[in-house]
């Protein structure tokens, strides 16, 4: 279990440990606010690398489309709206869940923060395959005591 292994790394290199898991937890939270900024679907990326985090469960904010609504659906990205027998043309637009996500809950970086914590299972593996190089590495430049 990844959560041993951390837990025994931390036991074992201490600070460093502790300083390679927040450098690469800013790095992450860095790079997600710059895309989240250049406004990129985080949702479908996590549902594409099938991560956990932001529910894919829409049913609470949209209904699902009737069999007439489909029908007025025409293949060219338009809908057709037919009200009282006459026949409207709509754009339809798909639904991009994190400008949605990062106008309401408080802006950009709250949604980064969110992803981040969604990335945990992704970090810790990060954190312990580069500690032990960063750790030899500063016991050789002589910047920690103990050496590795």
């Amino acid at each position: 279990m990844a959560g041993g292994r951390f837990r025994e790394l931390l036991r074992k290199y201490g600070k460093v440990a502790l300083g390679v898991h927040l450098s690469v937890s800013a790095a992450s939270i860095t790079g997600l606010y710059i895309a989240i900024k250049n406004n990129v679907d985080v949702k479908s990326f996590f549902d594409k690398w099938h991560l956990p985090g932001i529910s894919t469960d829409d049913s609470n904010h949209s209904n699902p489309p009737t069999q007439q609504q489909e029908q007025l659906k025409s293949d060219d990205g338009f809908g057709i709206e037919d009200r009282d027998n006459s026949r409207t043309v709509q754009e339809v637009k798909k639904r991009n869940r994190t400008a949605e996500l990062a106008a309401s809950t408080g802006g950009a970086l709250a949604l980064a923060v969110l992803c981040n914590k969604a990335l945990f299972p992704v970090r810790v593996p990060i954190t312990i395959a580069l500690t032990p190089p960063v750790a030899r590495f500063l016991a050789r430049r002589k910047i920690i005591k103990n050496s590795v």
